[in-house]
Parts: structure tokens; C-alpha cells; sequence
């Protein structure tokens, strides 16, 4: 994973550059839209709080890391995110890949918290810093 400070969304697509939208290297086969998955940043400090494990951003191999916004209040909305706009589908999982990946045992302590699948509904820049605003 790297960390990039601005991406491009393609509506009903991804990210350009991302696995996902190229179909490259490892990546989830079950169905269902996964265009953009966003994770809580207050959830690395849970879970060093609470279980002494430090996962920085670029291991919890989700697309963008946020703060400030309880990612699970907008399943079923549309929001935006800089110039694009998203559409909450559904919690993500977490799965065993994570631990090996990251080299922590991170998958049991983010079950029911691991981000927030989305769908992109407007392609456009996102860049860091954009503010999360409901549509």
C-alpha cells in the first residue's frame, strides 16, 4: 500500500491505479460493489489503546482513511468527498489476508469495524484533507 495525496474516482468504477478497478494482484472475489473503501483513522488509535497493536494507515488496506465521521452512520447514504461523490454500501469485513499482510494478528480485533464499503456515484479528484459532507 502507498500513500498518495490526491486520487482519481471513475463512477461505478474505483480508483485509477487501484486493484480493484484494474483487476491486478490480490484482491477480494465476492460480489458486489467495491468501487472505494474508506477506515476510520480513530480506529488505529482503538486499537493500540485497547490492544496494544499499532497498524498505521497504509496497512489496513483500505483506500481512504478518515477522521471525525462514524463511517457506519452513512450505509445507505450518499456523501461527498471533495468533488466526488460516494454512496455507502455496507460495512467492510475483515479477513485472515489482513494479518498476514499487515504481520498482526488485526482481523479478530477490527471484526464489525474494519470501514465502510462505497460506490463512487460522481467520479472527480480526491485529494487529502477533503471534508466528508452528506449530499
Amino acid at each position: 500500500m502507498v500513500s498518495h495525496q490526491s486520487a482519481i474516482a471513475v463512477a461505478d468504477a474505483g480508483l485509477e491505479g487501484d486493484r480493484y478497478l484494474e483487476g491486478n494482484g490480490r484482491f477480494s472475489r465476492s460480489p458486489g460493489s467495491r468501487d472505494v473503501t474508506l477506515f476510520e483513522n480513530e480506529m488505529l488509535h482503538a486499537l493500540k489503546q485497547e490492544r496494544g497493536l499499532e497498524l498505521r494507515p497504509q496497512e489496513h488496506r483500505r483506500n481512504l482513511t478518515t477522521e471525525g465521521v462514524a463511517l457506519m452512520q452513512l450505509v445507505g447514504k450518499t456523501f461527498s468527498v471533495g468533488a466526488v461523490i460516494l454512496e455507502g454500501l455496507r460495512p467492510c469485513n475483515t479477513c485472515r489476508f489482513l494479518n498476514v499482510a499487515a504481520r498482526k494478528q488485526v482481523s479478530v480485533p477490527l471484526t464489525d469495524r474494519a470501514g465502510l464499503i462505497c460506490r463512487v456515484v460522481k467520479g472527480g479528484s480526491i485529494n487529502v484533507s477533503d471534508p466528508i459532507t452528506l449530499d
